[in-house]
């Protein structure tokens, strides 16, 4: 046993708050670095990205605190909070990574509105065959809602190559295909949605945390000492539950976005709404209930 008086002291103040800081990037190095892992991705690459992210974090900071400091004071004070020397800052910053796509995608605003229509489901849930052409509702005035720019026959190609919508063409009908929501056969497509919700998740909490904890909303719910059969009866619960969410909030943001076009407002601004569930087997089991014979 380690002798109290030779231990070494308790971390207070910054210390223990970058300790803090590092035990959370422990939890969240070790999915990205399997990732990296499995597709091939160098340490070196791996790095440099870092390198990247924690310069322009620190520039944006540097540029919130010190709007009027000159280029050569904003690199030197980089240099001060990252550890990188200044040569090294200026090269990193020299690399300008593409934006992030943040422009609307009509196909998903199509979706959107499609699921907020009243009636798109039966009394059990299931979506509702919506006409391809005609008065509403129908696709072809569910389109002419979201943009006047593209024909209609544009958006329904690009859902029906995207595998989201399929069509009956004896009653030429138009069926909703959530399943395929998520391109479970397109690395790319998936490798970018873990970008867009991992990130936004992220981002929230990290705000929270560097803020008064009200930003977003951002919590979950834990449990352990459970089984194999009872993980595989909440599935269908989580699921449902999913669904909910998006009957319920998908007309909201639907009727919220008519409305401001309708007043007029500058809608610049956009939201992320999600759901998930992890299991894994606990850290350290419980014991095996003892057997009655």
């Amino acid at each position: 046993m380690l002798d109290p008086a030779s231990a070494p002291p308790a971390l207070s103040g910054p210390q223990a708050d970058q300790a803090a800081v590092l035990g959370a990037l422990d939890l969240i190095l070790g999915p990205l670095a399997r990732l990296c892992v499995a597709r091939g991705v160098s340490i070196q690459a791996l790095e440099e990205h870092v390198r990247r992210a924690v310069v322009r974090a620190a520039r944006d900071a540097c540029e919130h605190e010190h709007p009027h400091h000159p280029p050569h004071r904003l690199t030197s004070r980089i240099s001060t909070m990252t550890g990188l020397t200044r040569r090294e800052v200026a090269r990193l910053e020299a690399h300008h990574p593409p934006k992030r796509n943040t422009s609307r995608s009509l196909v998903a605003d199509v979706l959107a509105h499609w699921q907020a229509l009243p009636g798109a489901r039966d009394d059990q849930g299931a979506w509702q065959p919506l006409p391809r052409t005609g008065p509403a509702p129908s696709f072809e005035s569910l389109a002419a809602q979201v943009t006047q720019d593209v024909h209609p026959r544009s958006l329904l190609d690009e859902l029906l190559r995207l595998g989201w919508v399929s069509h009956d063409p004896a009653h030429d009908w138009l069926t909703l295909c959530p399943e395929a929501f998520v391109p479970r056969h397109d690395v790319t497509q998936m490798l970018r949605y873990l970008g867009d919700n991992v990130g936004d998740h992220l981002e929230a909490a990290v705000l929270n945390v560097q803020g008064d904890g009200r930003a977003h909303f951002e919590q979950a719910l834990f449990a352990d000492e459970l089984s194999a059969e009872s993980l595989a009866q909440i599935r269908p619960l989580i699921a449902a539950q999913w669904q909910h969410l998006l009957t319920t909030l998908a007309p909201a943001l639907s009727a919220l976005m008519d409305e401001d076009r309708a007043q007029g407002r500058l809608a610049d601004q956009c939201v992320r709404l999600g759901l998930y569930s992890f299991s894994r087997p606990m850290t350290e089991p419980p014991p095996a209930p003892a057997s009655d014979s």
